[in-house]
């Protein structure tokens, strides 16, 4: 059976799971109430964005390169050959780029979350790979999120904040190393490392009588779940981040956690790629924010 666009019902599982799909630049946000009523399940998510989104979307290639924009609730790579993951779309789309000899059959030199989306670069070859790595390794490449999180981070908009804290395994978590902590919570923080973020806020707004704010994010270090830590720290835990968040948070359809920018110097060519803000929904209500403006150069400038 193969699915359309209007035939999400079609699919009736038993674990109820808020359900989205990224197509063509276009956020389905009626599936999300189809998956409520519905009672989509994870395992049907996969079924139909192989269908809705059988090719990944890319953002730049050339001899040296590939790059896509990530959907978010989908693994990188995964030894489990039955599972979705951006491994299989681009082994799909680009069987002459498969390289066999790999593991996972791609080289990837950096990695999103799960429930990240965003702009994630795979070189294609293993010099390329190691110009890359060595990059991100000396701190030369400039990553940068956009997300929307829980209150209002500040009393007014382009107001900046410098966040340094720790982070470490949690050891209530140790058997699964599924969730990390940070050094507020020093009885279970393991090994805590060094661990810094930059954020700008970009505007302040509402959402279901929810006050939220658009924050861009800058990641100068790189610790697992870094971003989503340091957020829900501050008191500002990402929508749709129910780990580190409320379990209201469990009712949104996707965790909004974006990579929308990265600059990456390499000895083979200069990677600056963006992509367009997938965070323009009309039920969030901000004030006086032109969404073109996310883009903005002095956003990136005034970076702390």
């Amino acid at each position: 059976m193969t699915l359309e666009r209007g035939d999400i019902s079609a699919i009736s599982v038993k674990k109820i799971r808020l359900f989205w799909v990224l197509a063509e630049q276009e956020l389905f946000s009626n599936y999300s109430e189809r998956a409520q009523k519905d009672r989509i399940d994870v395992k049907a998510y996969s079924v139909v964005l192989l269908q809705l989104f059988n090719e990944t979307n890319i953002l730049y290639q050339s001899k040296h390169f590939l790059v896509v924009n990530k959907p978010p609730d989908i693994l990188i790579n995964s030894n489990d050959c039955t599972k979705s993951t951006v491994q299989t779309m681009l082994r799909n789309q680009f069987p002459d780029l498969s390289n066999p000899k790999l593991t996972h059959e791609f080289y990837f030199a950096h990695r999103l979350d799960f429930s990240t989306s965003g702009i994630l670069c795979i070189p294609l070859h293993k010099q390329a790979c190691a110009s890359l790595s060595k990059s991100f390794e000396n701190h030369k490449c400039k990553k940068y999120y956009i997300a929307i999180v829980n209150g209002h981070v500040a009393e007014r908009q382009d107001k900046s904040l410098d966040i340094n804290l720790a982070i470490g395994e949690d050891i209530r978590f140790e058997s699964t190393s599924k969730k990390m902590c940070t050094e507020f919570e020093s009885e279970f923080c393991k090994n805590p490392r060094k661990s810094q973020t930059h954020l700008r806020v970009l505007a302040l707004g509402n959402y279901k009588n929810r006050k939220i704010s658009k924050v861009l994010l800058q990641p100068i270090t790189g610790r697992r779940h870094q971003l989503r830590l340091h957020c829900s720290a501050i008191g500002h835990p990402i929508l749709g981040d129910f780990t580190y968040g409320s379990q209201e948070d469990r009712k949104m359809h996707r965790m909004y956690l974006h990579a929308i920018r990265i600059i990456a110097p390499n000895e083979y060519e200069d990677l600056h790629i963006h992509t367009d803000d997938p965070f323009i929904d009309p039920d969030f209500c901000f004030e006086a924010v032109q969404h073109s403006s996310v883009l903005n150069e002095k956003n990136f400038d005034d970076m702390l």
